[in-house]
């Protein structure tokens, strides 16, 4: 068969028949291994943990934030109230000196009906500045609250940062003793093989597979009786051929 003979040109002669289908096997259980714990590390529930701490956070700081921003609104709001209210009763007792100097009733009235005007503003103006001094003070009030809460929200958020960091941080000591592992595997195959064998993975997700019976591990299908004597025939020599269901390379 074609690929025995590819196999037996690209490994060396002095190799043992069961040596391929082992290094195969073992390169196959340390790359499913590996995306095992990519798939950990990617979706851990720590993950889940530091996202909703971080929303927590995030949250806390836009109230925040944003009760900063009203009483600031606030405070500007007074300090116009007030400027304002200074000019118009400035106004006003310009109006209420010029009174005392007015002789025309018509005049005297168009003076008073403007000082009425001016003194509803300021009364207005009142109104308007203790309404915005009132919600300041219970914005304030809810603030000092708010701020009482950063530090159980900020510890959660550090807990849980620290947990996935160290969970990752095991993983990826994991990986890299994987890697040096496949480093040493791979080194052990041939360039030829592990084109196939790197192909097949990418397709496939799993490269190898066992027959274990009459069925390959990878696709679990029988093969039939012509094909179980094929298949012996073609991995006489090296343990591994191709499974004619799948095309995964069958350890037989």
């Amino acid at each position: 068969a074609h690929w025995s003979a590819m196999t037996d040109t690209a490994e060396s002669a002095s190799s043992e028949p069961s040596t391929i289908a082992e290094l195969l096997l073992a390169l196959q259980a340390a790359d499913t291994q590996a995306d095992q714990l990519h798939h950990r590390r990617e979706n851990s529930p720590l993950r889940d943990d530091l996202a909703s701490a971080s929303d927590v956070m995030r949250n806390w700081e836009r109230q925040r934030s944003s009760m900063r921003a009203r009483i600031d609104e606030l405070g500007t709001s007074i300090e116009q109230a007030e400027a304002r209210g200074a000019e118009l009763l400035a106004h006003r007792e310009r109006l209420d000196q010029q009174m005392k100097t007015v002789i025309a009733p018509r005049e005297a009235e168009a003076l008073m009906h403007e000082m009425d005007t001016l003194g509803a503003q300021i009364d207005e103006l009142d109104l308007h500045e203790l309404e915005s001094l009132e919600e300041q003070a219970r914005i304030d009030d809810q603030l000092a609250a708010h701020l009482r809460d950063e530090d159980q929200f900020r510890q959660r958020l550090h807990r849980a940062d620290d947990a996935l960091a160290a969970e990752v941080g095991d993983i990826d000591n994991e990986l890299a003793a994987l890697a040096a592992t496949r480093s040493t595997l791979r080194g052990e195959l041939s360039e030829a093989l592990l084109s196939t064998y790197d192909r097949k993975r990418a397709a496939l997700g799993v490269a190898v597979a066992r027959l274990v019976g009459k069925q390959c591990q990878g696709c679990h299908l029988e093969l039939s009786a012509a094909e179980i004597d094929t298949v012996k025939d073609e991995a006489a020599d090296t343990g591994v051929t191709d499974c004619p269901d799948c095309g995964r390379l069958l350890i037989v």
